[in-house]
């Protein structure tokens, strides 16, 4: 795998990986003039007694000025005009429809399932924002679920894994995630069940924080046994703000920060998810999912549509969703395809239209960014290494897909690569380049509106942590130098890195 990776470098380089801001001499959409430019506002700051220019713009010229409320992650990007509104709101109808099953009186909304976890994507991903764990044993997790594989078992298996053709093996009963609904005469596959186990971290100045240590199981199992080898990993459902600029970050900002054998001994070593185009079969970069697994958007809210809601589209035509051959009553179940609508359940241009939507949900201005203990806290992440992996902003392509998102100085502060984050919060799993411990580094644009946006403050791919803090407290790995430093800071210094987040 690290030959790939070091192949993939090499054919988009023709180099080996550039440091700094080296890297700009190969953004081919770029003038000489336009590198300087480039260079100069996304140079990591060495003032910290104001904010840098535009910093506030989280997303340049496409920044929602919105009040930020608890609708802060659900408007439109600022630069959006005409026909491109009116997309983004038919697409936003779209992205809330509840499904139904099969068959039924409202054609153009059947074709839920059999299996599902949600009956529509705003149920997952809440008002735009960030899912949860279940809070209680009454409480559903459909804003949470978990992702299923197994070992390979035969050299075909492996081949695929090899070939990229399977990022990981599914559970050969359950498939790729556990759903825990079904249509009605259909069982669901199981429920998870969360256990956590607490235990105390000191910090200097006296403190203490619980943090809390999780582990799953499913009961109720509606096929038969799992796997004895089953690897369970949970994901919350990610915000929704800003993934459309994200896609249109040039791979060469991107890969150019990669260093998977850390040759300059920083203890970084972020590598890149490579994954196969779903249109042209092409290796491409992964971007989006906790293990970076999507390239596109579109690609995303295809897998999505298919696994989630079990709704077939032009991207996937399965119309049994994540189904399996040990499921016989589930895919013996009718469909929802109406030929006179076209070939899948969610026929063109209804993925067209959600896509869009998806990539043009606004990030919000940032709050208080001139604030002294704003500006401390910056300082911090700095120092203590937090930007090494959260890097803070880039200049989008000129070839961007969409004139939007174009030449935007935006601020997601992530690298887009997947990083060692230690034992902790290991999930076991391999998918593709990442391995059991590793994880894509998450943006944090936004994060510090998560409390008024979704009403909770969970943070991490499972929602472990009831606080930023205990986030942070979770870092290990690559990233355990930092988190030693947080935890050795006075309680005011701490504070104020928090307040940064915050104003994020």
């Amino acid at each position: 795998m690290r030959s790939l990776l070091a192949l993939l470098c090499f054919l988009v380089f023709g180099s080996a990986v550039a440091k700094d801001h080296g890297f700009l001499q190969y953004r081919n959409d770029l003038t000489t003039q336009e590198k300087v430019r480039v260079a100069a506002v996304t140079a990591l700051p060495t003032d910290f007694s104001k904010p840098m220019a535009f910093e506030a713009n989280s997303a340049g010229a496409s920044t929602s000025r919105a009040l930020p409320n608890g609708n802060a992650f659900s408007h439109p990007s600022a630069n959006l005009k005409g026909k491109g509104k009116q997309d983004f709101f038919v697409g936003n109808g779209l992205f809330k429809k509840v499904w139904v099953s099969s068959p039924s009186s409202t054609q153009a909304s059947d074709g839920l399932g059999p299996l599902f976890n949600a009956r529509s994507c705003q149920r997952c991903h809440l008002k735009d924002g960030r899912g949860h764990p279940p809070s209680g044993p009454n409480d559903q997790a459909t804003s949470m679920f978990l992702r299923l594989s197994v070992p390979p078992r035969t050299d075909e298996q492996l081949q695929a894994l090899v070939d990229k053709t399977l990022l990981s093996i599914p559970e050969p009963t359950y498939g790729n995630q556990l759903q825990d609904f079904g249509v009605p005469g259909l069982p669901a596959e199981g429920q998870m069940v969360v256990d956590y186990q607490e235990f105390p971290v000191a910090l200097n100045g006296n403190e203490t924080v619980m943090l809390r240590r999780p582990s799953y199981a499913v009961i109720d199992l509606g096929y038969g046994p799992m796997a004895e080898d089953v690897q369970l990993s949970p994901r919350v459902a990610p915000p929704m703000i800003g993934l459309g600029l994200m896609e249109a970050i040039h791979q060469a900002d991107i890969l150019a920060l990669a260093d998977p054998d850390d040759k300059n001994g920083d203890g970084i070593s972020g590598k890149p998810q490579i994954v196969r185009d779903t249109k042209t079969g092409e290796l491409v970069l992964g971007r989006f999912g906790w293990k970076a697994t999507d390239a596109t958007v579109r690609a995303q809210s295809a897998g999505a549509f298919v696994g989630d809601i079990g709704i077939s589209n032009p991207e996937i035509k399965n119309s049994y969703g994540d189904c399996t051959q040990n499921q016989g009553s589930c895919t013996s179940m009718p469909n929802g395809i109406q030929v006179h609508l076209g070939d899948t359940e969610a026929p063109d241009p209804i993925l067209d239209l959600v896509v869009f939507y998806a990539k043009n949900l606004a990030v919000p201005a940032r709050r208080n960014v001139d604030a002294p203990e704003v500006l401390a806290g910056k300082q911090l992440f700095h120092e203590t290494g937090c930007a090494a992996c959260h890097r803070p902003n880039y200049v989008t392509s000129q070839e961007a897909e969409q004139p939007e998102h174009r030449f935007q100085l935006i601020w997601p502060y992530t690298d887009l690569l997947l990083h060692d984050m230690g034992q902790g919060l290991a999930d076991g799993q391999v998918v593709g380049e990442a391995t059991g411990r590793e994880w894509r580094t998450p943006p944090l644009w936004g994060i510090g509106l998560t409390e008024k946006v979704n009403g909770h403050t969970y943070f991490l791919h499972d929602g472990r942590a009831r606080n930023l803090l205990e986030a942070i407290l979770w870092h290990g790995g690559e990233a355990q130098k930092a988190r030693d430093r947080i935890i050795s800071m006075k309680p005011h210094e701490r504070q104020a890195l928090i307040s940064f987040l915050e104003s994020l």
